[in-house]
């Protein structure tokens, strides 16, 4: 995984609100990964309100302020479709739900956020794509859910919501997805995604 994979979701959940915490700054190769080497992101909502309802599986903006903690699985495989056959035939996908790599997560946060608010941690997976036809569609969410995902969020979900965020009038030093973002919108070689909206929220997930 590239750092601008993770470098979107990052900045995606810091625009929202939450606070991001990369577990690990090497990638794995050529030997099973450990526990805590299976974690992508780790992301805290300080605002996040006691009583407040489990968010819904599908993932907009409207709908992280009912995570309190999340621990975040990032595939960036951006030409593949999430279809029925892809999750049955590639298991790696869902690593990050065993329950030790779960545990571990646990114990990265602080002792005080799970004490003072859900004591469950929301496992999140960041994909390209699902099925836009049905039954795939529908298939490939029930499999999801069956094997303990809590929530998905798409690439395009996520872009479209910086690119709204993002001012051509500001300088992202600081952040080169950021930045990036801005200097694509500055020679409008966006199109106005307002106008994209509604058709994002029904296929992008």
């Amino acid at each position: 995984m590239s750092a601008i994979d993770e470098g979107i979701v990052r900045e995606y959940f810091e625009q929202n609100g939450f606070f991001v915490r990369q577990v690990r700054k090497y990638q794995v190769q050529a030997r099973k990964k450990t526990s805590d080497e299976e974690i992508d992101l780790l992301v805290y909502n300080p605002a996040w309100q006691r009583g407040s309802r489990k968010p819904d599986f599908f993932l907009f903006a409207s709908e992280l302020s009912f995570i309190q903690r999340a621990v975040i699985a990032v595939k960036p495989w951006h030409t593949d479709v999430f279809t029925p056959a892809m999750l049955k035939s590639s298991p790696d996908i869902f690593n990050f739900l065993e329950e030790n790599v779960v545990r571990q997560a646990s114990r990265l946060f602080s002792p005080e956020a799970a004490a003072e608010g859900d004591p469950d941690v929301t496992k999140v997976l960041v994909l390209p794509a699902l099925p836009t036809t049905e039954p795939f569609r529908s298939q490939s969410v029930e499999l999801l859910k069956a094997r303990g995902v809590d929530a998905i969020i798409s690439f395009r979900t996520m872009l479209l919501d910086l690119i709204d965020k993002v001012e051509t009038n500001r300088s992202y030093g600081k952040s080169d997805a950021l930045q990036m973002i801005r200097i694509l919108k500055n020679y409008d070689l966006f199109r106005d995604t307002q106008m994209d909206l509604p058709a994002v929220k029904k296929l992008s997930n």
